[in-house]
């Protein structure tokens, strides 16, 4: 069966091809490739600039929950297409996204048979193996929903755009098998990861997909995801998640970072994020 177990509260380095959370926003300008469908009106600041998660967040429209009636799957693509048309599925990319110590299936580095997940979600290490019982063990989140989306303003979009959104990497996260059953079509107001220093992170992401796509939010969802970013003010809406091979230093709290003798961190280097810096001044774990 696959191996679960905890990642080490007090040692440094969490190694993860993961979301980098702050980087800059670009949501609409060259993201999709050329004859790509175009989405809908960008409410977001030029390629270029940053944009904190919070002030994003202040330009999606809040309204009730449209009905689900007439949601079905299908109506968002194939599942798990090569949208990018780069020889591998997306299921398939987003797992050598998301995974380490990655073997395959053949010689294309392509379809993963084994690896490690560091689950950002639940804060445990997954060993992943493909099999009839064991591939569920680690399965692709959708940040935001399909069936929330279709609620919250997808039903408007074209299935080629669904399409894109289905199988936009900034809306895919490798996480838990049972943690990703148990959110469902959760949005923020019903269901955050059960690792807290990942939730700042994970509304961001949720707020820059919305925003992609032109989405809203619902009352109660966006008081949650704002209530979540009050305690980290300066965490920016990502335009992107970290490419596969791109190693992502990420220390629990400041006990692993003066654990590993990293500290102070200063703002934009390895491991800095700002749900260390308490007092936002760039500056983590000075003290």
């Amino acid at each position: 069966m696959p191996n679960h177990r905890s990642l080490p509260g007090t040692r440094a380095l969490l190694t993860a091809k993961r979301g980098a959370a702050a980087v800059v926003l670009s949501l609409f300008v060259g993201f999709f490739s050329a004859g790509a469908p175009a989405l809908a009106e960008s409410t977001t600041p030029d390629a270029g600039q940053a944009v904190e998660a919070a002030d994003l967040l202040a330009t999606l429209p809040v309204k009730g929950r449209a009905p689900k009636t007439g949601y079905e799957r299908s109506l968002f693509g194939p599942t798990w297409a090569d949208v990018d048309q780069n020889g591998c599925d997306t299921r398939n990319d987003i797992l050598n996204r998301d995974l380490t110590d990655i073997t395959y299936v053949n010689s294309v580095p392509c379809k993963v048979q084994s690896g490690t997940l560091a689950d950002p979600y639940t804060g445990t290490l997954i060993s992943f193996v493909r099999g009839t019982t064991t591939s569920s063990a680690v399965q692709i989140d959708h940040v935001v929903a399909l069936s929330d989306a279709w609620q919250k303003g997808a039903q408007q979009l074209s299935t080629e755009v669904r399409t894109a959104f289905a199988n936009d990497p900034l809306n895919l996260q490798a996480t838990d098998g049972p943690t990703n059953q148990q959110k469902g079509d959760g949005d923020a107001a019903t269901w955050l990861p059960s690792n807290k220093d990942f939730r700042c992170e994970y509304v961001a992401r949720q707020v820059s997909v919305k925003a992609r796509y032109g989405l809203w939010v619902t009352q109660a969802e966006h008081d949650a995801v704002a209530g979540i970013l009050a305690g980290c003010p300066g965490q920016l809406a990502p335009a992107s998640v970290a490419a596969a091979g791109t190693a992502t230093v990420y220390y629990a709290n400041c006990a692993a970072v003066y654990d590993a003798g990293a500290a102070p961190l200063i703002a934009g280097s390895p491991g800095y994020r700002s749900g260390l810096d308490g007092d936002g001044d760039g500056v983590a774990c000075e003290g």
